[in-house]
């Protein structure tokens, strides 16, 4: 009877947690206007006189964002890491992922409480019920909670290093649009809007940011602070590149071309450079399948009718 009352209570529970962090999840989802209302809002708080007052504070709009909707679910933040700089490395590190929407963060802090809590509920469900010992089954749930853990920023990484790899990939092609934009008496917004449309299909991803570019252009923006914040929201080191040969151009009012063909040009020694080592590593890699599946089944082929042939005169030899 006490291990049937047991069992309930704590089934009780983990179900109880499970709908409550359900309902943080979905109740972090807002409607369609009310999100692009808070979109239009968020990049003119950014640029106001309270926050230039404050220069140590390096976070981009999307990162205030994202640590503003942090703090409706206080008691999820001892999930994240202590101090202010900790709670801007973890909103940089959900914007280097792709994660910008406002209620990114209440999902990820959700996702990581169910992935702690719920290997520690089952592993008490499955010890009450018998099938385990209590200490085992607590063990087996702690060690499944500790890799939960870590998982969720094992996929920020992968998810970061998969989008920077897209975004090499397509930058020297989009350079090569606004060259042949600017050339012909284009602005560089325009140029921008011309990447948007033309560079759709082939890069769907660059041409999603330039379409946040443009929009941020279009706001009051100056050109290469849209750009400076592309390079933010990516982490890159060629979309910094970018980003200062613009600035310099509008502070300076030098030629925007020749600096963008230069940049283009070692942009596409770059991408040839990373090609060409991925072709030595194949090599390399080549050699654990051929090691391990091809080199076994020749020996297999070769070896096979004389082992045969051994095995029928030593019993020959025998009888």
């Amino acid at each position: 009877m006490v291990s049937t009352g047991l069992m309930t209570f704590t089934a009780f529970i983990a179900v109880s947690t499970l709908i409550a962090l359900f309902a943080i999840l979905l109740g972090g989802k807002k409607r369609e206007v009310t999100s692009r209302l808070d979109g239009l809002v968020g990049p003119q708080r950014s640029s106001s006189p309270q926050r230039s007052s404050s220069p140590q504070r390096s976070s981009s709009p999307q990162t205030e964002l994202l640590l503003g909707s942090g703090n409706r679910f206080k008691f999820l933040s001892i999930l994240m890491p202590p101090g202010q700089d900790g709670r801007l490395r973890i909103g940089q590190r959900l914007v280097h992922a792709g994660l910008y929407k406002r209620n990114s963060l209440v999902r990820y802090l959700g996702v990581k409480s169910i992935l702690i809590l719920c290997p520690l509920g089952v592993g008490l469900i499955v010890s009450v019920t018998g099938l385990v010992t209590l200490q085992n089954g607590l063990m087996i749930g702690g060690a499944i909670a500790l890799a939960g853990t870590v998982i969720p920023g094992l996929w920020l990484d992968s998810q970061q290093k998969r989008r920077q790899t897209v975004m090499r990939r397509a930058l020297p092609d989009a350079l090569d649009v606004i060259i042949v934009c600017v050339e012909g008496g284009l602005s560089l917004p325009a140029s921008f809007a011309k990447v948007t449309t033309e560079l759709v299909m082939a890069h769907p991803l660059l041409a999603a940011e330039m379409e946040i570019v443009q929009r941020e252009v279009q706001m009051g923006r100056s050109t290469g602070e849209a750009l400076k914040s592309f390079a933010d929201r990516f982490d890159l080191e060629e979309l910094r590149g970018l980003a200062a040969v613009i600035l310099q151009a509008e502070k300076f009012g030098s030629s925007v071309v020749g600096a963008l063909r230069v940049h283009s040009a070692s942009l596409r020694e770059k991408r040839e450079q990373q090609a060409e080592k991925m072709a030595a590593r194949a090599a390399v890699m080549m050699l654990v399948p051929t090691l391990f599946f091809i080199f076994p089944a020749l020996f297999v082929v070769i070896l096979g009718p004389a082992v045969f042939d051994i095995m029928e005169l030593m019993s020959e030899l025998n009888g």
